[in-house]
């Protein structure tokens, strides 16, 4: 039998658990032995929080009586031995309902009241606001109470049409799509805005978020779930009936909300237990079904492999009571095999890049450290063995010697004042593009734009040129952080060269996944700034709602690339501070140990054996050191670890020292 799509998650959850693991362990021992600075501290960590945090988000998208919540529940919760989420014949879920777990809240379900929408928060800014939400524990252990607290997902209440209109439940300018009324000529509308279910359960500990939406008004109604949780989902599952197959509702959905999203659409044509006809044999109704599936790929000109025929609920009975056969005669496993083959993967690859990425570049500064540490100790074994046997007027000139080279070497002083100004400035316009500042302005001119248009129709235009000169600003800070790389590249090699620095620059970051960000944003926000959407634009409060939660999308992507781009600057300027401190210390021991000489010739031995000893275990340290970073590459990704990393400034390499510490001292000293 295939492996579930829960069981695919789990797998990735426990890849990243090892590989953060890794992490933790190269860090811990890098910061027992004082070979860890700031930077790579930083580094380090924000790596490892990516690996624990990073979330994969499945979206559930559908009119109501789809069976969206059966599906879940058969996917993520049939290990529970029943309906998690409430799934009974007519409108279940209200409202978006996001589950997954977060260690540091309460174990519980968080509703956000529907008035929250006549606010000018955002849901992002709502969720900062405890007491904004009404909040209901939950016990894991109480399965039948569990079920039961969930069901208010489905609370609704009765208002006013003028409510209604005001809550974005009622449109004058689409009499069809507006709700019935009831006896009194009241609407019903949902009582919670948002619900947060947050569970300790093994798939949602491992960073997966289930987004389930509700139908085709509440979509349309929230700024917060098109504009935002529905494009920054991983991959979105659109439910149909197969007894209905694609409604005029369903296709509005489709056209409005995912028929931007590219390859991350799964289209489900769910109840196909409800075509099977007592009269008809298993050939006839299985030719049916493949009737409805290509007609609804053709409908919604999507490939015919993305539409997945199945029976949620043959399959979570089948999964409750353990029936295989059951199991795959809901097909089921064929959508769960789907998202396991194309959606896990990708997620995996990014992490592990970076994790690849990120472990290299420590390794290669703790590496050249490390090596600099011995050239030094090998520097004073080769001085203290052409001491044996010399008088004492020798180890004076060996004392000025230390004293020319250390003043000669302080002489870097003023070249690395330098460099670090025009570093400084160069950092400070490569950050200036990415300001918060600057990304607000631009995004106040399009609303300006939209506002002083005819109608809100130039909203499309304002926002694609807003979107260019994001990308503009993009560019130009790569382009900037590329001449800081360069520039570094020609003073390290200089410094290297004149006073025996070790220095080196890593390759500088490449901000072209942000821009890849900044298009996707921009083809999932433009859908919704055509004509069908002008008036709603025209109205105060969804204008703002919008600005809100575009600034909230762009400001991730901006300061997303300030954050990687200023970590890379001070890793790279934080060495020097390392082997300036390395360097310094190393004189004052060479000096110390000439004085002791000077004072007692029995101490050049004891000293030659301490230093041996020091080489000894810094190559005892480069050696775990690799042996750590190695096994942190190979767990994120074992082809990656097949070939070491590469400098980007050479630099004296382990066999050039071990043949400076074989030279006879004679040779090294003629």
């Amino acid at each position: 039998m295939s492996v579930s799509f829960a069981h695919s998650v789990d797998a990735l959850g426990n890849w990243r658990s090892a590989l953060e693991s890794r992490v933790r362990e190269l860090t811990r021992f890098l910061r027992e032995h004082e070979l860890l600075d700031q930077p790579n501290a930083d580094l380090l960590e924000s790596l490892r929080h990516r690996l624990a945090g990073e979330k994969l988000v499945v979206a559930f998208v559908a009119e109501f009586s789809r069976g969206k919540s059966e599906l879940i529940n058969a996917i993520f919760f049939a290990d529970t031995g029943r309906r998690i989420l409430p799934a009974t014949p007519g409108r279940t879920t209200m409202c978006p309902v996001e589950i997954g777990y977060e260690a540091d809240e309460p174990i519980g379900l968080s509703l956000l009241p529907i008035e929250t929408r006549l606010q000018s928060q955002s849901l992002a800014e709502l969720r900062h606001q405890p007491r904004a939400w009404t909040r209901t524990p939950l016990d894991m252990d109480d399965t039948e109470g569990l079920a039961e607290a969930l069901t208010q997902v489905m609370q609704t209440r009765q208002v006013s049409i003028a409510a209604a209109r005001d809550l974005g439940f009622w449109s004058d300018d689409a009499p069809d799509d507006n709700p019935p009324l009831d006896e009194q000529g009241r609407v019903e509308v949902p009582a919670w805005r948002h619900a947060l279910i947050n569970l300790p359960h093994p798939l949602l500990e491992r960073g997966l978020v289930v987004l389930d939406t509700p139908g085709l008004n509440a979509i349309g109604a929230e700024p917060e779930l098109t504009l935002g949780l529905l494009p920054s989902a991983h991959a979105t599952v659109f439910v149909l009936g197969a007894d209905t197959g694609v409604t005029k509702s369903d296709l509005a959905i489709w056209r409005d909300h995912l028929a931007a999203q590219g390859v991350s659409r799964y289209v489900v044509l769910n109840k196909i237990d409800t075509l099977a006809d007592p009269l008809s044999s298993r050939a006839q109704t299985d030719a049916q079904i493949e009737r409805q599936r290509v007609d609804v790929a053709r409908t919604l000109q999507l490939p015919l492999a993305r539409v997945y025929p199945l029976s949620a609920k043959q399959a979570l009975a089948a999964r409750v009571a353990g029936d295989a056969a059951g199991l795959a005669l809901s097909r089921l496993p064929e959508l769960e095999a789907a998202l396991t083959e194309r959606l896990l993967p990708a997620r995996r690859q990014v992490l592990a890049q970076v994790g690849v990425d990120g472990i290299a570049q420590v390794e290669l500064q703790v590496g050249r450290r490390l090596t600099d540490r011995r050239r030094q100790l090998a520097e004073q074994m080769l001085e203290l063995r052409g001491l044996r046997g010399k008088n004492a007027a020798k180890v004076r000139i060996m004392l000025g010697r230390v004293d020319a080279e250390s003043n000669e070497f302080e002489q870097c002083i003023a070249r690395l004042q330098a460099m670090r100004a025009v570093h400084g400035r160069m950092l400070k316009d490569a950050m200036l593009d990415l300001a918060s500042d600057r990304l607000r302005e631009h995004v106040d001119e399009m609303q300006d734009g939209i506002r002083s248009s005819l109608l809100q129709l130039g909203a499309k235009k304002a926002f694609l040129t807003l979107c260019a000169r994001l990308r503009e600003r993009m560019t130009k800070s790569q382009a900037r952080s590329t001449e800081i790389h360069a520039m570094l590249g020609a003073s390290f090699e200089m410094l290297n060269t004149d006073f025996g620095f070790s220095l080196m620059t890593a390759p500088a970051p490449n901000l072209g996944r942000f821009t890849a960000d900044l298009d996707l944003i921009e083809r999932n926000y433009v859908q919704y700034l055509g004509l069908t959407q002008s008036l709603k634009l025209s109205q105060a409060r969804f204008l703002e709602q919008f600005r809100r939660m575009l600034v909230s999308r762009l400001r991730v992507v901006f300061e997303s690339a300030s954050v990687e781009l200023e970590l890379w600057n001070k890793t790279a300027s934080a060495q020097i501070d390392t082997q300036l401190r390395d360097r310094r210390r190393g004189f004052k021991r060479r000096r110390e140990a000439l004085e002791r000489i000077r004072s007692a010739a029995g101490e050049l031995e004891l000293r030659l054996t301490e230093l041996e000893a020091q080489d000894g275990q810094l190559q005892l340290l480069q050696h775990r050191v690799s042996e750590l970073a190695l096994a942190a590459r190979t767990q994120a990704d074992p082809q990656a670890a097949i070939a070491p990393p590469v400098t980007a400034t050479p630099g004296r390499s382990i066999d050039a020292i071990d043949l400076l510490l074989d030279l006879e001292p004679v040779q090294a000293r003629a």
